[in-house]
């Protein structure tokens, strides 16, 4: 079993920044393929961004690519997001996921473990 935690969610301006992270426990958090993926009201979850258990493999969504990074620290068990150049569209509740695959993976399903999520609000 794993469990994850995020954190680093809040209000920002249109154009600001923001970090989340998500600490993972449990069973060794490394090794798993990590993603985010958000849900804003009202709509599906998405797919952002994903990282393989080693973090030299990451992907983004078309929405975020160039603005959002993943990146993870395994020592701490830990996955971020990066968020740059916030949009108002950007605003949602943020979820962390863990897959017990090494690789990639883009939908919901493919993911065991999911954290309880971290409120992103972006004011225009």
């Amino acid at each position: 079993q794993v469990q994850l935690v995020e954190s680093g969610g809040g209000l920002v301006q249109a154009g600001g920044s923001l970090r989340l992270s998500c600490a993972a426990s449990g069973r060794t958090g490394s090794s798993y393929g990590m993603g985010w993926f958000r849900q804003a009201p009202g709509k599906e979850r998405e797919f952002v961004a994903a990282i393989n258990r080693s973090g030299a493999v990451t992907y983004s969504a078309d929405s975020v690519k160039g603005r959002f990074t993943i990146s993870r620290d395994n020592a701490k068990n830990t996955v971020y997001l990066q968020m740059n150049s916030l949009k108002p569209e950007d605003t949602a509740v943020y979820y962390c996921a863990a897959r017990t695959s090494a690789g990639l993976g883009f939908g919901a399903g493919q993911y065991d473990y999911w954290g309880q999520g971290t409120q992103v609000t972006v004011s225009s």
